[in-house]
């Protein structure tokens, strides 16, 4: 069996998530590490964060792949003293590269999108806002339901089929309302309302709803119709279904490089369960304001 190296998983990582599909104000592909390095186990997760190294190097873990970037911003030092340069020196002084694919694994096929439609159930789906260069590609999904159900119910499917997380999942409609058709944008999602609208969508499932974009949508829709509803997730954890896809696809795409069609695959991916959201907890009044 051949032994893989970084440069070898990164090409098959950039095969998978082209470079040149992230937005132009993204930051995408490898951040720290030797080409020429063996790689042999490779963790996956959606933040750079110092819990994340722990568990790479705790697992002797040869890569990090993750979803968010370390330096989406220009800085002007990595110096240890800081804590993102902290997260560079503790990986390379371990042996672990780092690598990210972030709007370039939103938009393609079994990326992002794709993950998180698949988690709640959605059939028959194409982009919401697809890609001039395929039909498969494109900025979150439309799809719909196999069979109707409560805006209440599909509700309680996302919290189920998502990491659990001291937010949880907020709605924004009748519990009771019939829906069917549904819109996925994984991560931050308030900018692409209009899009959603006119997919026609009966609910959007995204992430880091604001407080004026939300309640203009809802007035506007109960103004014009009742829909969308909307369901808020985490930032997390609707981007997490995405890295049991790529840890399968990454496996399977560097077998088929260095072994041919059918290979036994030289490496192995691990899919982190720790939970990088930011926020730990969450209170609720004991009694109404006065």
């Amino acid at each position: 069996m051949t032994r893989a190296t970084l440069a070898d998983v990164v090409a098959v990582l950039d095969g998978l998530y082209p470079p040149d599909t992230a937005e132009g104000w993204d930051s995408v592909g490898l951040i720290a590490g030797d080409p020429a390095a063996p790689v042999a186990k490779v963790l996956l997760a959606v933040d750079p964060v110092a819990d994340v190294v722990d568990e790479a190097i705790a697992w002797g873990a040869d890569l990090v792949v993750t979803h968010h970037p370390l330096f989406l911003k220009g800085v002007h030092s990595v110096a240890a003293t800081t804590f993102k340069g902290s997260v560079v020196h503790r990986l390379l002084t371990s042996g672990i590269a780092l690598y990210n694919a972030h709007t370039n694994a939103d938009a393609a096929p079994r990326g992002v999108a794709d993950a998180l439609a698949d988690a709640v159930g959605l059939v028959d789906r194409v982009p919401l806002v697809a890609r001039a260069d395929g039909a498969e590609t494109g900025i979150g999904r439309v799809g719909r339901l196999p069979e109707p159900t409560t805006l209440g119910a599909f509700a309680q499917r996302v919290a189920d089929a998502l990491p659990p997380t001291a937010q949880g999942v907020r709605v924004a409609g009748d519990l009771d309302a019939e829906v069917s058709t549904v819109a996925v944008v994984g991560g931050s999602g308030d900018s692409l309302f209009d899009a959603v609208r006119a997919a026609r969508a009966d609910v959007y499932v995204t992430s880091d709803l604001r407080h004026h974009p939300a309640s203009e949508l809802r007035e506007r829709a109960l103004f014009e119709g009742g829909t969308p509803y909307l369901v808020d997730t985490a930032h997390f954890a609707s981007e997490w279904p995405w890295l049991r896809y790529a840890a399968t696809d990454l496996a399977a795409g560097v077998a088929a490089l260095l072994d041919g069609p059918g290979g036994e695959g030289t490496v192995t991916c691990k899919v982190s369960t720790r939970v990088t959201d930011p926020w730990t907890a969450v209170n609720h009044a004991r009694k109404d304001p006065q």
